[in-house]
């Protein structure tokens, strides 16, 4: 996520430059940094405040985006956040308080024999829903909670035969 806000950064200046290569408007902004007695490193302090003028257009978009995930953010920053990784687990151990174990299996080709391999991973995910051993649940990625914990259950999607 932070690479590709990066790369657009790159690509916004690079644009900028093209537009503002005509000469009117260099020497328009030359004047008053030459009136302010910055000297000739003010043009370049003109053309990089230039993007932050704009970057309010550029933000526009952004509430649209919010708004639409309002209920799930209420109270968050105003960077819209990316798709986060979700797994299906179930639930292997629940003797923590507000903690799960989650197990999640996945198959993988073996390279060799060309047969699939089932893989376990298990993942420690903050439990506010109550669920107990046995449960299949969806777990999130979230921030770091803990030394250990990265996920957050999210639902329970089938409870446990008693």
């Amino acid at each position: 996520m932070f690479r590709r806000k990066k790369k657009e950064e790159a690509v916004e200046p690079v644009v900028e430059p093209v537009l503002g290569a005509e000469t009117p408007v260099e020497d328009a902004r030359r004047p008053e940094a030459m009136a302010a007695g910055e000297g000739s490193a003010s043009p370049v302090v003109a053309e990089k405040s230039a993007p932050a003028e704009d970057a309010p257009v550029a933000a526009a978009p952004e509430p649209a985006v919010e708004a639409g995930a309002a209920d799930a953010n209420a109270g968050s920053s105003a960077r819209a956040r990316g798709n986060r990784v979700q797994k299906i687990g179930i639930v292997s151990s629940d003797k923590m308080q507000k903690t799960v174990v989650v197990r999640v299996d996945r198959l993988v080709l073996h390279r060799k024999y060309r047969r699939y391999v089932r893989r376990t991973s298990k993942f420690m995910a903050h439990d506010d829903l109550g669920s107990t051993t046995g449960d299949r649940v969806r777990i999130v990625e979230t921030r770091p909670l803990s030394a250990h914990k990265r996920w957050r259950v999210v639902e329970i999607v089938q409870k446990a035969a008693k």
